[in-house]
């Protein structure tokens, strides 16, 4: 009887959807393999057909789709590649999801109303998801809807290096544009030195969505660098009235820093009139040339993704990324 020998070499394989290939071809690019071939295509009545041009069994599949726009669209796609990954064998498949669809609906304001969040992580998990990988989700929590792994990754080590560099620290106030992003802006004040916080306190309208009522400055900022922080920029109305807030009450220049740049309707124009200095971004959603503007810059969460996607196929430790230990 002949020897049976088994190959318990693992293989990292990288799969992209439609939605965003350029940012999964800079990952593969930074871990060295290429994208794994994948023919999809849409039927007639919108239908979307996926199909991988290579054998899948018994791979460590990482597929990356950020949800941009059409985002139910990149949403069903990624899940139709889940189930195919399930169907051809593969070990392991992580769901790669830079900007996380429906994150903001985490609970319920009122009754009658949905928590999309949660549905979206349930049908990842029935669509055959091992496990979930994303970069600052609107709130921490959602990790806890996942039936599984989640490594929840940060931008803000990027962000701050960036800002760190680009300003005098002594003279830097870190800004919420509402009192539920605090606890980031102290993070914030963490690894830029302890540099003070302020925060916005602001009222919004529950029946009208994407509209903010901008009130006061807590904090001292006369005379200051302020930078405004916040997860996602989407039309930019909370955003460019906090900045015409603080510049009332007397800071000398005014920033922006953001990870998701949604960049809904008239953001981009709000921007571009506001008085903010600089606009920081990561490059999580696609950014058309047309939404480019002078003071825009964006950053590349390549590297970051990178090195998680390694440490999970390696069994190493994603915290390691953000808190120096191994």
């Amino acid at each position: 009887m002949g020897e049976i020998r088994l190959s318990s070499e693992k293989r990292l394989r990288l799969f992209t959807g439609r939605g965003y290939p350029e940012l999964a071809q800079e990952v593969a690019d930074q871990l060295g393999i290429p994208l794994t071939p994948t023919s999809a295509y849409d039927f007639a009545n919108g239908e979307i057909f996926v199909r991988f041009e290579e054998s899948v069994r018994g791979c460590d599949a990482f597929v990356i789709q950020s949800h941009t726009e059409p985002l139910n669209k990149q949403i069903m796609e990624q899940l139709i590649m889940v189930d195919a990954l399930k169907r051809a064998s593969a070990k392991r498949i992580t769901v790669v999801v830079p900007f996380y669809g429906y994150a903001r609906q985490d609970k319920k304001h009122r009754g009658r109303e949905p928590i999309s969040a949660r549905l979206i992580a349930d049908l990842f998990k029935t669509a055959g998801a091992d496990r979930l990988m994303t970069v600052d989700l609107h709130t921490a929590q959602i990790q806890g809807f996942f039936d599984g792994p989640v490594d929840h990754l940060f931008a803000l080590p990027l962000l701050t290096n960036y800002v760190g560099s680009k300003v005098d620290r002594s003279r830097l106030t870190i800004v919420s544009p509402d009192s539920g992003r605090v606890r980031v802006a102290e993070r914030w004040s963490d690894l830029l030195g302890g540099c003070p916080i302020a925060f916005i306190h602001k009222t919004r309208d529950p029946l009208i969505p994407n509209e903010a009522v901008v009130g006061r400055v807590v904090g001292d900022v006369a005379g200051r660098t302020c930078v405004v922080i916040d997860d996602m920029i989407d039309t930019a109305g909370t955003i460019t009235k906090a900045v015409d807030a603080l510049i009332d009450a007397g800071a000398s220049e005014v920033l922006v820093a953001a990870t998701h740049a949604v960049l809904s309707g008239p953001a981009v124009e709000r921007l571009k009139s506001s008085k903010v200095a600089e606009v920081v971004i990561t490059n999580t959603l696609p950014t058309p040339d047309a939404n480019k503007f002078d003071k825009l810059t964006i950053l590349s969460i390549a590297p970051l993704l990178a090195r998680a996607i390694k440490e999970v196929f390696e069994d190493g430790s994603v915290t390691s990324l953000f808190d120096g230990h191994s």
